[in-house]
């Protein structure tokens, strides 16, 4: 009777979020329909000329979409491999810290990029890359280049420089999660280890990394189901004209060729595609970490 109970204030308890859930996460996706729509504001919703594929076709002609789609992807990718990496590297030199205090205001340092606007992150990208900003200065006097680099006006380094400060920003609050699997490995496993004459560096390797596998499966694959979804936000606000064709990713195409244009179907089928994409990417990663011995995650 008792655990029937604590059963039932469970669900009253969830019964909130499942309600916030299904009006915005759920209820939104009959909008979908504007996308086999000639979608005009004016008419209601379902009051439009019904148009089938034609905007999807539209999207698969566009050079534009695929131009957009390779950045999104490329991005994506450096973003999701450098920013598993840092995250998971600095977890573990955390981790390492013998001081409590240090680690403490280490780790409450490293948060706080996160909370910063991007606005605030691209001033100050922006400005350290400038002709006469602190890297230029640092690589002329050094001796490294004879001249300054135009770090923002060169189309090849926008890919480096956008991932570089979305790591700066984010390294400390992904460690997160990675920080609290650690705590929960066994401390018998360390000892042992000591015992047998492992160094720190070698516990790390057979201790600490197999023992969170599981966790950074699960990350793993949530953050490749997001692939695609990386915003638009640093990218329009460290980009300009003259790398322009780098900077346009999925969301900054939607905004501007679909919204921007009052082609509120077009928009709509850009955002269903992305959802496919998504789910399909799951699913695969879903799939991969089943054969590697994980068990299915969802």
């Amino acid at each position: 009777m008792a655990k029937n109970e604590n059963t039932k204030s469970l669900l009253l308890m969830s019964f909130p979020f499942i309600i916030w859930l299904l009006i915005f996460k759920y209820v939104p996706i009959a909008g979908w329909v504007m996308a086999f729509q000639d979608y005009k504001p004016a008419f209601g919703l379902f009051n439009q000329e019904w148009v089938g594929f034609a905007h999807f076709r539209d999207l698969f002609q566009e050079p534009m979409f695929y131009r957009a789609l390779e950045n999104t992807l490329g991005m994506g990718i450096l973003g999701l491999v450098f920013g598993t990496i840092s995250a998971i590297g600095f977890a573990l030199l955390l981790n390492e810290l013998r001081f409590i205090t240090m680690k403490k205001w280490t780790q409450t340092i490293s948060y706080l990029p996160h909370f910063v606007s991007w606005v605030i992150v691209a001033n100050i990208v922006i400005t350290m890359l400038s002709q006469d900003g602190i890297v230029n200065n640092l690589l002329t006097g050094i001796g490294i280049v004879d001249r300054p680099i135009s770090f923002m006006a060169e189309p090849n380094l926008f890919w480096g420089i956008v991932t570089a400060a979305d790591v700066w920003k984010e390294t400390g609050w992904n460690a997160i999660i990675y920080l609290a699997a650690m705590a929960g490995v066994d401390p018998q496993l360390y000892e042992a280890a000591k015992v047998d004459g492992a160094s720190r560096w070698r516990q790390m390797w057979h201790i600490t990394l197999p023992s969170i596998r599981p966790v950074i499966i699960v990350l793993l694959i949530l953050n490749i189901g997001n692939l695609i979804n990386i915003g638009f936000e640093k990218q329009m606000l460290l980009g300009n004209n003259i790398v322009a064709e780098k900077a346009l990713v999925i969301d900054m195409y939607a905004l501007e060729y679909g919204i921007g244009m009052f082609r509120y179907s077009f928009g709509t089928a850009i955002g269903i595609f992305k959802s496919v994409i998504s789910v399909i990417l799951i699913l695969i990663c879903n799939g991969f970490a089943k054969r590697i011995g994980e068990g299915r995650v969802f």
